[in-house]
């Protein structure tokens, strides 16, 4: 009996979320991030418009570039990405990890 109980309630699940999709979706949204404190800077747009989506995402790396990813996708050319990184890469802090004494 409880099996039975299960499987109607996850069929009602599926019936209602069949009845609430989106034919033409719709969004847009924006963060940025900039903690002085750990360093972390890092910012994302994207919006979609049916099945076009286009967005951009930022951060800056561990090794001191800048990395910019410019994307879009849709049903003719599905997902494209254009990825730069500037500055130069270096090693800020202290040094390499194979001179550290990994075995205590």
């Amino acid at each position: 009996m409880f099996k039975i109980v299960t499987l109607v309630a996850c069929l009602t699940v599926v019936v209602v979320a069949v009845d609430e999709y989106d034919t033409y979706p719709r969004y847009k949204f924006e963060y940025g991030v900039k903690d002085a404190h750990s360093l972390d800077h890092k910012s994302h747009w994207e919006y979609r418009n049916g099945d076009v989506v286009k967005g951009q995402y930022t951060m800056d790396e561990a090794d001191g570039t800048h990395r910019i990813v410019e994307y879009s996708s849709d049903h003719k050319t599905g997902f494209q990405a254009h990825v730069q990184r500037t500055g130069h890469a270096h090693h800020p802090y202290g040094e390499s990890y194979v001179n550290i004494d990994q075995y205590h």
